[in-house]
């Protein structure tokens, strides 16, 4: 038992180590790591030197820490499974709706589109796969930030760049909290064109092994308020059983 304790410890101890990384500007040496995670520094270079064989982490010339590629390639991999297992219900929905139907994750402080289902529509929606974006100002990324905890949702609020891409775009942490607590409120997301003009999106998100948002988004002709509450009803569906298969 004793041994099965101290495994969990140390890979706990692993992981903080990974994400005491991501979270910083730059590369951390080992005295900075120990004093962000308080733990002593030999158990910090302990960590850091398994990481480093296997290629999570890597080394500067300058002796600090880096995640390192292998992480990209894991990340990669888990992103296509997800798109795969969700493609059948990101066909429906599109199906339903007549409108493209995306899924995006919470990415680094970003919202990232990993799959999309094109509308039948000949006027269609298209978001590049792959493509990062801002959370303020879309479906996905304030439909996600609903769903933090709210001191998390507020400092990074606080945080965002509020670069005005569109007459709608929301301009201020206050503008955007108060977004916020109506989109936990109603249970769901709407982006009244505010990172692209004459484009409306509803967007749901859900908890499956990381944070995740499914949207449906259209010109804003076919968008109407009644189109946005039929679409919200359908993605609250999709959300759950995406949470399901994807967990």
């Amino acid at each position: 038992m004793q041994g099965k304790t101290t495994g969990a410890q140390s890979l706990t101890r692993a992981l903080d180590v990974l994400e005491c990384l991501e979270a910083a500007d730059g590369p951390l040496g080992v005295t900075e790591l120990g004093r962000r995670l308080g733990l002593p520094g030999a158990t910090v270079h302990r960590l850091a030197q398994a990481l480093l064989y296997r290629g999570y982490i890597r080394q500067m010339p300058d002796r600090r820490y880096g995640l390192g590629s292998r992480l990209s390639r894991l990340g990669a991999k888990a992103t296509s499974d997800a798109a795969r297992r969700a493609a059948p219900i990101l066909r429906a929905l599109s199906a339903e709706l007549g409108e493209t139907a995306n899924l995006a994750m919470f990415t680094a402080g970003s919202a990232e589109y990993i799959a999309q289902a094109p509308g039948p529509q000949s006027l269609r929606m298209f978001t590049e796969v792959g493509r990062l974006v801002p959370l303020f100002c879309t479906g996905v990324g304030k439909a996600m930030l609903a769903t933090l905890p709210v001191k998390e949702a507020e400092r990074i609020a606080a945080s965002e760049p509020y670069e005005r891409h569109t007459s709608t775009t929301l301009m201020s942490p206050s503008e955007l909290l108060g977004e916020l607590s109506l989109i936990r409120e109603r249970g769901y997301a709407v982006d009244e064109g505010e990172m692209e003009e004459g484009v409306r999106c509803v967007a749901v998100a859900f908890e499956a092994s990381s944070l995740h948002a499914v949207s449906v988004s259209g010109p804003t002709g076919r968008m109407s308020d009644v189109a946005i509450e039929r679409a919200a009803r359908s993605l609250i569906a999709a959300a759950a059983e995406l949470s399901r298969d994807l967990a």
